[in-house]
């Protein structure tokens, strides 16, 4: 455990002042002194960092590995219930709370402070005392200028937020040089010390990371300790190798770096673990990073700005010294550094984001000087890590969060990450050697898709000796399967059109990006009815600030596999819309007697269309919220393969269609705002929990379900002894019991009858 070394001096440079701080914060919690707005704020952002300080307590005495499995989770949870589903709504982490609770002048900025406060939770898990001290200093700081006196009103915006900024300015030296340390230097080794040395058996080992835990991790570690030795070495291998191929068709000397960044979600310890073990035998050391699934998209995407608050061009230019002086202080490790290799996941349900008003946002100039760090930045890295020296590799797996097929695509996906490269080498070199041939290359999308664009290749002298196409087998990226190349930018114009991509966690619906010469002329999407939001959103989350970009890549897949894969499976998230019953009968009303309405049809709908897994999602919390239980959810794939006739017609015309609907022509009749389906199948289902009214039940599809979910219904809650039997005959899959005896039924029914007569 090298990394408590690294921390050693700092912390005890921090101790005295961590006692201090710690006592005042502890006053502030019980008793906070401000003006009444302010007061549940501060008690609460005193209260997480109470809790940081018992997590480090924790970590001094060695107890947080001693915690039980259920100890570990209450911890976690604790730490971001705020945030959490709909407890978000009312956190003074959300933006619009936060102002709506503070005023316009502190919302944001008090809102973004603890932001921040939050983001730095794993520094108490780490052990990282120095952190956790200027953190609360900072508070107690903020504190401060609210604290109520005699001669004391609430402070100037300025003066907070001149806080915040020399905080961010002074300690840049210290930030920088730990995120750079986690990049090249292998004794900073936190990640390493879990992977290596925890039972990873034992899944309290999750909860060490100091990170939200969720459902992702914790069925996907299961998940792979469930394999074997062999299957679990055979991914290692696939990953190791890619990466050693890398450095071989590029013909870069591997054997001249000494480290290698693994970039991994948690979850995937077992098979990083034998990762590392084949690095080692190509003399390289780990560096780590482990990623986790956020607690709260919106919340992620709510605070992506927030150094707006203190952004500057000097507060910039100290930030690329205090990056310059690591970079020299450690070139030797720089030097060394081989480059990442990234274990990516999909599956994840598409995240399409709410532009929240009150969110923290750069202004022009801010942009701008984002855009002049990102390039500074990316130049220093190229310096000190020499781009021609160094490579990658990329390798993907599902996540539980795809669906209950989960392992069935995992083990093909596998497959897919293992198929033979030389055999695709050869199929995509004959492709090469047609391309190498052409002037242009003209793409047009097929049905609804809207592509048409011109792509301009390199001229070559001598086609059969040279190549402007990259031969892409399992190296960099894997699986297998694509021919590459930059393309040249003039005369590279035209439409490029995609239905629906996920990039960097967001979602993006039928995205729109014009070329001219290479570079983005226009871009346009439809996740938001306003145009200029679409346009917003593409500027902030494609081209970061950037007035335009070039076309860096023109790429051709050949993987037809991963292909049939994806269609096998169906892995696409489905969208339907739902619409309140008040809205429906209201719209109607607002149509009836108008003359122009005559003869017109309408969708009155709201135009907030959801997943259906994010409906699943909604009844949960619900239900939770108001019994105080999460039911148990068990995915099966007997309503998928048609087996239940009761929703046959719900399955192929519902469920495995995208249903999205254009409500622009109501709207200019129905004025008020629709309800949105969160908002309001969230009510009806509390309602409906308030003084619950079930119809007749089908007991022999209730005991279908039962069977299924390993669920059993108290035979007291069923009426009639007809239906118990029912009941329990097809709970035990013996319903051909009650069929025959349903048929003596009748038969002696009849003789009974017959007799009478």
């Amino acid at each position: 455990m090298l990394y408590k070394e690294l921390y050693k001096e700092s912390n005890e440079l921090a101790k005295e002042r961590f006692v201090l701080v710690r006592e005042r914060v502890a006053e502030i919690e019980e008793k906070p002194e401000t003006e009444e707005k302010y007061k549940e704020y501060f008690r609460q952002t005193a209260q997480l960092l109470q809790k940081q300080a018992a997590v480090y307590d924790l970590w001094t005495d060695d107890a947080i590995q001693k915690q039980s499995l259920k100890e570990a989770e209450t911890c976690n949870q604790a730490l971001y219930k705020d945030i959490l589903g709909e407890a978000y709504q009312t956190s003074y982490a959300n933006p619009d709370y936060a102002v709506e609770q503070l005023g316009e002048e502190f919302g944001q900025l008090l809102c973004a402070y603890l932001a921040y406060i939050r983001r730095e939770t794993g520094a108490a898990f780490r052990g990282d005392l120095m952190q956790l001290t200027i953190q609360m200093e900072l508070f107690v700081e903020i504190y401060n200028r609210f604290e109520a006196g005699e001669e004391k009103d609430v402070p100037e915006k300025s003066a907070v937020q001149q806080d915040l900024y020399w905080f961010f300015h002074d300690y840049s030296e210290i930030f920088y040089e730990k995120s750079l340390r986690r990049l090249i230097d292998p004794a900073e080794d936190f990640e390493n010390d879990i992977v290596m040395n925890a039972d990873l058996n034992d899944l309290r080992y999750l909860y060490r990371y100091g990170v939200y835990i969720g459902e992702n991790e914790k069925k996907m570690a299961a998940f792979l300790n469930r394999l074997t030795d062999e299957e679990i070495q055979a991914m290692a291998d696939t990953y190791t190798e890619g990466y050693r191929i890398g450095f071989e068709v590029t013909g870069k000397d591997l054997g001249k770096k000494q480290t290698v960044q693994l970039r991994y979600p948690i979850g995937f310890e077992r098979m990083v673990r034998a990762a590392v073990h084949n690095f080692e035998k190509m003399n390289l050391k780990p560096t780590m990073l482990a990623s986790a699934t956020s607690p709260n998209k919106q919340f992620d995407y709510d605070h992506r700005e927030d150094r707006a608050l203190y952004l500057d061009k000097a507060y910039v230019e100290r930030c690329l010294e205090a990056r310059k002086n690591y970079f020299e202080e450690e070139k030797k490790l720089a030097a060394g550094h081989a480059g990442p290799a990234v274990i990516e996941v999909f599956g994840e349900v598409p995240f399409s984001p709410e532009n929240k008003e009150r969110a923290v946002k750069y202004n022009e100039k801010q942009q701008k000087i984002c855009v002049y760090e990102m390039n500074m930045a990316g130049q220093m890295i190229n310096e000190y890590i020499k781009g021609e020296e160094r490579s990658f590799t990329i390798i993907a797996y599902p996540i539980p969060e795809i669906g209950d097929r989960f392992e069935e695509i995992f083990a093909e996906t596998v497959k897919l990450n293992t198929l033979d490269y030389k055999l695709y080498q050869t199929i995509q070199q004959k492709i090469i050697d047609v391309l190498d041939t052409a002037d242009q290359v003209h793409i047009t999308g097929k049905g609804k898709n809207k592509t048409d664009l011109y792509v301009n290749i390199w001229k070559l002298k001598d086609p059969a000796k040279e190549t402007a196409f990259e031969n892409c087998v399992a190296d960099v990226n894997i699986p297998v399967g694509e021919v590459f190349t930059s393309p040249v930018l003039e005369k590279t114009t035209g439409t490029l059109f995609v239905g629906q991509v996920y990039l960097n966690g967001l979602n993006y619906e039928n995205l729109e990006i014009r070329f001219k010469d290479g570079m983005v002329e226009s871009y346009t999407c439809t996740n938001f009815k306003d145009e200029s939001e679409n346009k917003k959103y593409i500027r902030e989350n494609i081209l970061y600030h950037h007035p335009t970009l070039p076309m860096g890549e023109f790429a051709i897949g050949t993987n037809t596999t991963a292909y049939a894969v994806a269609k096998k499976y169906d892995i696409a998230d489905k969208y339907t819309a739902m619409t309140h019953g008040d809205d429906v009968a209201k719209a109607i009303c607002a149509v009836i007697g108008k003359r122009e309405c005559l003869k017109q049809s309408y969708n009155i709908v709201t135009d907030n269309s959801l997943k259906w897994q994010d409906i699943l999602t909604i009844y949960l919390c619900a239900i939770e919220e108001f019994t105080g239980k999460c039911p148990k959810v068990v995915m099966s794939d007997e309503t998928i393969k048609l087996k239940d006739k009761k929703f046959k017609y719900q399955v192929i015309y519902a469920r495995r269609l995208n249903r999205k609907f254009d409500n622009t022509k109501i709207e200019k009749v129905y004025h008020e705002k629709f309800i949105s389906p969160k908002e309001g199948l969230s009510i009806a289902l509390k309602d409906f929990l308030k003084d619950p009214l079930f119809h007749s039940i089908n007991w022999k599809y209730e005991a279908w379900s039962d069977n299924i979910s390993k669920e059993y219904t108290p035979l007291s809650e069923i009426p009639t002894l007809r239906n118990k039997f029912m009941y329990l005959c097809y709970r035990h899959q013996v319903g051909w019991i009650f069929k025959a005896s349903q048929g003596l039924w009748h038969r002696l029914k009849n003789i009974h009858n017959f007799m009478i007569l």
